[in-house]
């Protein structure tokens, strides 16, 4: 069975950092496939936060750029979100996407 699995979320005080991982299973190789994470606040759409293509080319959105910092692993089958100087409107479900492949999502709490 194919799946993803994220790991890292919890509840932060503003300005701290958490680093978020994701490991595929059932998956042998992810080289040639781009990998993302997004996040879902209450009430609010998912958005795309960062995307990493096979090559490690890198996007992201506006409110994170130069805060956070994805990276992935393919030995590891693995993609990271590092985030740092973390705000309360950073709080939010993160899911991690690889290929079309998605996980159930890791919850980001960030107090003021």
């Amino acid at each position: 069975q194919v799946q993803l699995v994220e790991s890292g979320g919890g509840l932060v005080q503003a300005g701290g950092s958490l680093r978020l991982s994701c490991v595929g299973s059932g998956v042998s190789n992810i080289a040639n496939t781009a990998a993302a994470w997004h996040r879902q606040a209450p009430g609010k759409q998912r958005e795309l936060v960062a995307m990493i293509s096979s090559r490690a080319n890198t996007q992201y959105a506006d409110s994170v750029k130069g805060r956070f910092t994805i990276s992935r692993d393919n030995h590891r089958i693995a993609v990271y979100l590092q985030m740092n100087s973390l705000r309360p409107e950073d709080t939010a479900v993160y899911y991690c996407s690889i290929g079309d492949i998605w996980g159930q999502g890791t919850q980001v709490t960030v107090s003021s």
